[in-house]
């Protein structure tokens, strides 16, 4: 007999896995098809195709600060991933469980890709009215997207048994 409760939280897996998946592909394609600093297609009228490598964190915070700083952001990522997984298990709210298991993925397509190359493919280059916002990839996508859900669950959707 299966378990339900193993069942139900196997749909969480899932969705951390294809999201990783798509993270990744689309990271190999990027590496596979673009110039590094070179400007390409346009995804959205907002959104080019810029190939970059960041060894730091957001916004290319301390990137370039070599390997201990590299190994530091490494370890304190996969605390946070742990923390997250810790989170997903025993969150009873299944609108909140998606919302982690979203930013789980991306932390993981991120943990995978800088331990893999030492540091992150980013490729989407936010720029409107010709001014550059950042440069991301769909795991800090995935990351911005769940954070936003857990904000919106967090404040302004209450379930009715609340």
């Amino acid at each position: 007999m299966v378990n339900k409760e193993a069942l139900y939280n196997f749909r969480f897996i899932i969705l951390i896995i294809s999201l990783v998946a798509i993270d990744l592909i689309s990271k190999s394609f990027a590496i596979n098809n673009l110039s590094l600093g070179e400007s390409s297609t346009t995804l959205l009228p907002f959104i080019d195709i810029l190939l970059i490598y960041n060894s730091g964190i957001a916004f290319g915070i301390f990137d370039n600060s070599g390997m201990l700083a590299s190994n530091i952001l490494l370890l304190v990522t996969l605390i946070i991933l742990c923390y997250l997984i810790w989170m997903i298990i025993y969150e009873p709210q299944k609108n909140k469980k998606y919302s982690l298991s979203i930013i789980t993925a991306g932390a993981l397509g991120n943990i995978i890709d800088r331990v893999i190359d030492g540091q992150v493919t980013d490729f989407l280059h936010l720029e409107i009215l010709n001014f550059s916002f950042f440069i991301f990839n769909f795991a800090d996508a995935f990351i911005t997207i769940g954070a936003l859900l857990i904000i919106y669950f967090e404040i302004i959707y209450k379930p009715k048994n609340e």
